[in-house]
């Protein structure tokens, strides 16, 4: 039980980080040109984004709150499953990672109206995003490689409602 209520503090504290970020991007970078950390290259630069990633969907926030329920609901149930052994704690570690960024988007879109997004890599004139959008792309990441060279299908038998031997899997 203690490692569960440990989960949930680290995503409370990782979307502590995320709000403070934009709390400070709103009172830093709101109305100015933003700052230059390396000029030309890298900026924080204050967006109001009222869609997802590049842009689209504009304006549809009960849609983004929607599925942020619907994929926290079916992540948390995964979550659940994840076996105990020490070789899964990159899985639990990821599940943190992607809610806290989930959640950390979701306040702004309820609270806001919008995402807070301040960082521009100008360079590649790559889209504004956030500290949220860190955590969700890290997670994808890591995934990527867990499951393309980590893991071996059986290890990952948890996901069925019956394992590789029939038995029920649930914890």
């Amino acid at each position: 039980m203690k490692k569960q209520i440990r989960i949930y503090i680290y995503i409370i504290g990782l979307i502590l980080i995320d709000q403070l970020s934009k709390v400070w991007a709103l009172s830093a970078l709101r109305g100015t040109e933003g700052i230059a950390v390396i000029p030309n290259v890298f900026e924080l630069s204050y967006l109001e984004n009222r869609g997802a990633a590049f842009g689209i969907l504009q304006d549809h926030q009960i849609f983004f709150v929607l599925i942020t329920v619907a994929a926290a609901v079916i992540l948390t149930w995964i979550y659940r499953r994840i076996p105990q052994p020490k070789k899964y704690i990159p899985l639990r570690i990821s599940y943190a990672l992607i809610m806290a960024g989930a959640f950390g988007n979701l306040i702004d879109r309820v609270f806001r109206g919008y995402v807070v997004d301040f960082f521009y890599f100008k360079w590649i004139d790559f889209p504004v995003f956030n500290v949220a959008d860190i955590y969700v792309t890290v997670t994808m990441i890591l995934l990527l490689i867990l499951i393309l060279f980590f893991y071996k299908e059986e290890d990952l038998d948890f996901l069925n409602r019956k394992g590789k031997h029939g038995r029920d899997n649930r914890n």
